[in-house]
């Protein structure tokens, strides 16, 4: 018997938790019921809204007496994810299953995003059909949408709810298969990168490593150093920092500024490159802001346009990079593709520019602190010679480390 935790304002929503929870104990599972919402509810809860105000910081009734829901919503999500924690570090939970509309999302999403990635986590919400992001972030958690609004057992709800407790009590009877543990290598990869990240994750791979590609789409690199941090990462192979280009320039695939920190927190091996700074992303050449009108721009398809970046931009990069990269505690290496960035970033290519990678590379040796080994190489990021590289020094810095 496994236990699913559901979280939910129980003040509007019981009788549809109630619903599910039969169900689910129904399989021959446990069903643990959490109420995050504030006012008097309909039913009883196994962990009542006072405990989650409690683990919140506040009481229940300085949160009612002040009447500020806004106040409320940041207390009582600040409990749920104290409490969800508490009960899956001590095996009390092995899933999380939320019902509600936006404020329902907002706290019991957040309980979930405490989680471990392989955690089944399964959101039914009047809010799917929209943005999710601010909901998943970068965290393995299902979004369903309720189709109707998540107030009361009708023909069509009791359909919805009986197909979302099925699957959550289907992930946790799901045999997952076994697979050899190998020791995770991060990579992260651009489409005008791939060439030497394949290569890479090839010569990684023959050497008894399983590598992770982390698309450095804002959130994949957000995925990545979430990873890092929950320990599950052993090396990085750092070759596609595009990200920072957005960050820096306003793009729209940022990673935030914690990207790079990470690895060098965590102390793990990292071999560091300059994949894809040549660029900054926008979606369709309409949505690209008035201001970079001048700019060279190159269509990558119809819904995402690239910017290239100038050498004012490279020279702060390189400014930026090397310094996330001197905290390092670990074994750290900066590499340098001096022919070229990306695929694009090559002679004859759309997005060739000696001058502005020269000031990115520049700017690198500049700032980079002393005891961070630099390698300059005189290939392309896509070279073959190049990928070896990167394989040869991390291998060297994971062999040095022990």
């Amino acid at each position: 018997m496994k236990t699913v935790l559901l979280i939910g304002t129980l003040d509007t929503k019981g009788q549809e938790y109630l619903f599910v929870k039969n169900l689910i104990e129904a399989r021959g599972h446990k069903a643990l019921l959490m109420n995050a919402g504030v006012f008097e509810a309909t039913i009883s809860a196994d962990i009542s809204a006072e405990e989650v105000a409690r683990a919140g910081g506040e009481s229940l009734e300085s949160l009612r007496s002040k009447s500020d829901r806004g106040h409320a919503v940041t207390i009582m999500k600040r409990g749920v994810e104290a409490v969800t924690k508490d009960l899956f570090d001590k095996d009390a939970i092995q899933a999380v299953l939320g019902l509600g509309g936006s404020g329902g999302t907002i706290l019991a999403t957040a309980g979930m995003r405490t989680l471990p990635v392989g955690v089944p986590k399964l959101m039914v919400s009047t809010l799917t059909s929209g943005d999710i992001a601010p909901y998943v972030d970068i965290k393995d958690i299902c979004m369903m949408y309720s189709v109707v609004d998540i107030a009361g057992i009708n023909q069509l709800s009791s359909q919805i709810l009986s197909n979302a407790a099925g699957m959550i009590c289907g992930a946790l009877e799901q045999a997952i298969p076994e697979m050899e543990s190998k020791p995770l290598i991060a990579a992260t990869m651009f489409g005008v990168t791939t060439p030497c990240v394949t290569r890479v994750r090839e010569k990684l791979e023959s050497e008894g490593y399983e590598v992770l590609i982390f698309h450095a789409t804002g959130s994949g690199g957000r995925a990545m150093e979430g990873l890092i941090r929950d320990g599950f990462i052993t090396a990085v192979a750092d070759i596609t920092t595009t990200e920072w280009c957005d960050e820096l320039v306003g793009g729209v695939l940022s990673a935030g500024k914690d990207r790079l920190e990470a690895a060098a927190n965590a102390g793990i091996s990292q071999v560091v490159s300059v994949g894809a700074l040549d660029m900054v992303n926008f979606w369709a050449m309409n949505t690209v802001p008035e201001r970079f009108k001048d700019r060279k721009f190159y269509k990558h398809n119809e819904n995402v346009t690239l910017m290239r970046t100038t050498a004012e931009e490279n020279a702060q990069l390189g400014k930026i990079i090397a310094e996330k990269i001197n905290a390092a505690t670990g074994p750290t290496m900066l590499i340098l593709p001096l022919k070229g960035v990306s695929m694009i970033d090559a002679e004859g290519q759309a997005f060739y520019s000696p001058e502005a990678d020269a000031a990115l590379f520049a700017s690198l040796r500049e700032h980079l602190a002393k005891h961070i080994k630099l390698v300059e190489l005189d290939a392309h990021i896509n070279d073959d010679a190049f990928a070896s590289a990167v394989v040869t020094e991390l291998l060297r810095l994971m062999k040095e480390a022990g």
